[in-house]
């Protein structure tokens, strides 16, 4: 088989795909679901609806989100993997070892379209589910978008009143803007009495920056037809990458009047809610999440948010984190 692409930046840029390995269960490969109903915590149908809403998540990022040590976070993925409630792969790496990446697994999919009250055909999980994702050319792309926002996410863990009080994936926002834009993921910054709503638009430098640019001018027009007004966040790979979008963009933005700023993983690494977000115009100064909410008094949350009765268990937000009473 020839090699997939390879992602150009983020944690999948290391992997290919091509040599993608399951984790063999050393269980029977279904557990009945009413029998799994005496095992689930809520933070395991936690996570299985964050894996049904962002497709994957490494061993790392749940850790991050929900657990207090690597060795806890192994040992409960590894008793829902044997249940089939989650399935794995691990990708070949040019070095060292990759973390093993989880995915929604036949039991999982079967849980959590019991708890919706809908067939297993409806949550779109298929028996090659897993396969796909591990060999999609857009695994580093959106092992990246999930690395940033996990980090996010998790911030609230250590710092009260700080995080990720909204998350939508690229599949929720387009279901509900996708005759507009198509963001990689949509989500509400809380920090004190800031909130930051913002589209992200994760750019591993593939497309060009004519194509880039085209993007503001949909984001524009949603603006008008929305009467709303998310921030843009665009997120680069490289320092060099982000210089350039901000010289190709910066008249474009302040034309069309979007609030955007931008930064590279050269900068965010752990801890994206820093001071490495730079507004998009020639005098913009790198400054934190809560700053250019401060800075941009004019923000609001995008429309379309609000629950309607055609929302079941499989559309509804999943909450960044898991309940409280759930974490060890």
């Amino acid at each position: 088989m020839p090699a997939l692409p390879r992602p150009a930046f983020g944690p999948g840029s290391r992997y290919t795909a091509r040599a993608a390995t399951t984790r063999p269960r050393t269980s029977p490969r279904h557990t009945d679901v009413a029998t799994l109903s005496r095992r689930l915590t809520p933070r395991d149908m936690w996570l299985v609806r964050m894996l049904h809403e962002h497709h994957v998540l490494t061993t790392h990022q749940i850790a991050r989100l929900a657990y207090t040590s690597q060795r806890s976070t192994q040992r409960r993925l590894r008793t829902l993997h044997q249940h089939a409630v989650l399935d794995s792969f691990r990708p070949l790496t040019t070095s060292g070892t990759a973390p093993e990446h989880y995915t929604l697994g036949p039991a999982g999919a079967a849980v959590l379209a019991s708890h919706a009250g809908l067939d297993v055909s409806a949550t779109g999980w298929r028996p090659t589910n897993t396969g796909r994702i591990a060999y999609s050319p857009s695994l580093g792309h959106d092992l990246g978008v999930n690395d940033l926002l996990t980090h996010l996410a998790a911030h609230a863990r250590t710092t009260p009143d700080t995080g990720l009080s909204l998350w939508l994936s690229e599949r929720s926002a387009t279901r509900r803007w996708g005759d507009i834009i198509r963001p990689d993921a949509y989500a509400h910054w809380q920090d004190g009495d800031h909130l930051l709503p913002f589209f992200l638009e994760y750019d591993t430098g593939s497309q060009p920056l004519p194509r880039v640019e085209a993007k503001l001018t949909a984001y524009a027009a949603f603006t008008t037809a929305t009467s709303t007004r998310p921030a843009l966040l665009i997120h680069t790979r490289t320092q060099s990458r982000d210089q350039a979008l901000r010289q190709r963009l910066a008249d474009t933005a302040r034309e069309l009047g979007l609030n955007v700023a931008t930064a590279s993983a050269d900068f965010t690494t752990t801890s994206p809610w820093g001071p490495w977000w730079a507004p998009l115009d020639r005098a913009g100064r790198r400054t934190t999440l809560a700053h250019l909410a401060a800075q941009w008094a004019d923000l609001s949350p995008a429309s379309g948010l609000e629950l309607t009765d055609a929302d079941t268990v499989l559309t509804l937000p999943v909450p960044s984190l898991p309940p409280a009473a759930g974490r060890s």
